[in-house]
C-alpha cells in the first residue's frame, strides 16, 4: 500500500524543484493536491479499505499531503525572492547621478534682481555696502534727521530689542540708510554706494511683509546737483525695465533726511499692468538731495559737499518686472513658483539690458 505513495512522493517532489516560475509551481500543486489532483485520488480510496489498513494509509497520504505543501510554499517564496532580486537589478538606479534636468539650480528672483542692481549701479561707478540688519537707533532714526519726537517713525512701527548696557535702544533696520551713515563717519567724499540689505517693518499683506529687501543709493561730492540725480535714476529704470524711453516723472515729496525730496513715477497702463504703456503713472521709488542736518550729522561740510541718496523696495520693482502679483510668494518656498520665476546660475547678468537673456 505505501509504493503509490512513495512514487508520487518521489515524482511530486522533483515536480516542484524543477518549477521554474510562480505559475509552473501552481501547475504542479493543481496536478497533485487539486481536487482531481494524485494526492487527492489516494484519499478517495479511504473508503474501500478496512479500519486498521484505513488508520495507517490515511496517516501516510497526509503526511504526505501536508510535506508537500510546506514544499511548495518553501519554493514558492524562494522563486518570489530570485524574481524580486532579477527587477531590482533590472530597475537599479545609481542614486549618486544627478538627476534627469536641464538645471541642476537657480537663482532666486530676489538674488537675481540685487545681481542686476548691482551690475548697473557698479557701471555708473557704485560700490556696494553691506552691514547688521540689528541697528542702534541714531544710526537708524537720529543720524538721518528723525528725532524720538518725529511723527514719521509712526510709519516705520518697527521691532525693537532689548539693549543691556546701552544708553540707546536697539532696532531691526527699518531701511538700509543706517548704512549711509556709517559710510559717510568712515569715508571721506567722494562717495558713490548703494546699500541692498533686508529690512524690518511690521507690515504683512498682499504686498507688505514684515521682513524685505530694499536697496539704497547714496552719492556724496562736490558740485551735485538734482540734475546729476535725475540722470542717474531715469537711465537705471530704463536699463532694469529694458525700455530704452521709458517716461519719468519727479513728484515733489517729503523725506525727513532729504531736502528737496521727490517720489519717481514711471508710465504704466493701469489696465493691463503693462510697463511703459498707457497714460497712468506708477510710483516706483524715493530720492532727493541730502538734508543739510544728515551732512552735518556725520561731520560732512553741507557748504562744501552735497549729495542725492534714493531708496527702492527690492521685492517691489522684481514684481512689477516679471509680474508676480503677490509679495508673500517670494517666501514660501514654492518650487514650482522658483523653478517659473528664478533665472538660471549659468546666465549672467548683461548690462546693456538689466537682466540675463
Amino acid at each position: 500500500m505505501s509504493d503509490p505513495i512513495a512514487t508520487i512522493e518521489t515524482e511530486a517532489y522533483a515536480a516542484i524543484a524543477a518549477a521554474a516560475d510562480p505559475a509552473a509551481l501552481d501547475a504542479v500543486r493543481i496536478a497533485f493536491l487539486g481536487k482531481s489532483g494524485r494526492v487527492t485520488a489516494l484519499l478517495k480510496t479511504l473508503g474501500s479499505m478496512d479500519g486498521e489498513a484505513r488508520k495507517s494509509f490515511g496517516a501516510a497520504v497526509n503526511a504526505l499531503k501536508t510535506g508537500l505543501a510546506a514544499a511548495l510554499e518553501q519554493r514558492r517564496a524562494l522563486l518570489e525572492s530570485a524574481a524580486m532580486e532579477a527587477q531590482l537589478k533590472a530597475e537599479r538606479i545609481d542614486i549618486t547621478l544627478p538627476a534627469h534636468s536641464t538645471r541642476t539650480g537657480s537663482i532666486h528672483p530676489i538674488s537675481r534682481t540685487i545681481e542686476e542692481l548691482t551690475a548697473l549701479f557698479g557701471a555708473m561707478g557704485f560700490t556696494v555696502k553691506d552691514g547688521p540688519d540689528i541697528e542702534d537707533d541714531w544710526y537708524n532714526f537720529g543720524a538721518l534727521n528723525i528725532p524720538a519726537h518725529h511723527p514719521a517713525r509712526a510709519m516705520m512701527d518697527t521691532f525693537y530689542l532689548k539693549a543691556t548696557g546701552r544708553n540707546r535702544p536697539m532696532v531691526l533696520r527699518t531701511q538700509t540708510s543706517p548704512l549711509q551713515i556709517r559710510t559717510m563717519l568712515s569715508q571721506t567724499p567722494p562717495i558713490r554706494v548703494i546699500v541692498p540689505g533686508r529690512t524690518y517693518r511690521s507690515d504683512h499683506d498682499a504686498t507688505h511683509s514684515p521682513m524685505f529687501h530694499q536697496c539704497e543709493g547714496l552719492v556724496i561730492d562736490r558740485g551735485i546737483t538734482f540734475a546729476h540725480l535725475k540722470g542717474c535714476l531715469v537711465d537705471f529704470l530704463r536699463a532694469y525695465f529694458e525700455i530704452p524711453d521709458l517716461k519719468a516723472r519727479f513728484r515733489a515729496s517729503y523725506f525727513p533726511f532729504t531736502e528737496p525730496s521727490m517720489e519717481i513715477d514711471i508710465a504704466w497702463d493701469r489696465k493691463t499692468g503693462t510697463i511703459g504703456a498707457g497714460s497712468d503713472w506708477l510710483e516706483i521709488l524715493g530720492s532727493g538731495m541730502v538734508h543739510p542736518n544728515v551732512l552735518a550729522n556725520c561731520g560732512i561740510d553741507p557748504r562744501e559737499y552735497q549729495g542725492f541718496a534714493f531708496g527702492m523696495g527690492v521685492e517691489r520693482i522684481t514684481m512689477l518686472k516679471h509680474g508676480i502679483p503677490d509679495l508673500r510668494s517670494f517666501y514660501e518656498s514654492d518650487v514650482r513658483w522658483l523653478a517659473h520665476y528664478s533665472a538660471s546660475p549659468l546666465a549672467p547678468v548683461t548690462l546693456h539690458e538689466g537682466s540675463a537673456p
